[in-house]
């Protein structure tokens, strides 16, 4: 891969995962501890939705983002022609 070529795909490399994680800390800090008074207003199978997001919702929201890495980073080694054959 040219050099000019690498940068950018680390560049977007970069890219993609800090906006995953930016996504991550906002729920799992965000919902299960910000807005846990505020979420608790609610309820999901009778518990309060700030304690829900803080054991259960910040997992299944990172899992989500685990298997959204996955295909944005198949997708992006697609486009640079590093991908696996």
């Amino acid at each position: 891969m040219a050099s000019e070529s690498a940068k950018l795909y680390w560049k977007r490399n970069l890219r993609i995962l800090l906006i995953l994680l930016l996504i991550w800390f906002a729920v799992s800090y965000g919902c299960g501890i910000l807005l846990a008074d505020t979420l608790n207003q609610f309820r999901i199978g009778g518990f309060p939705l700030g304690f829900w997001f803080a054991q259960q919702g910040s997992i299944y929201v990172f899992v989500v983002l685990i298997f959204t890495y996955v295909y944005l980073m198949n997708r992006l080694d697609r486009e640079f022609d590093v991908h696996e054959q």
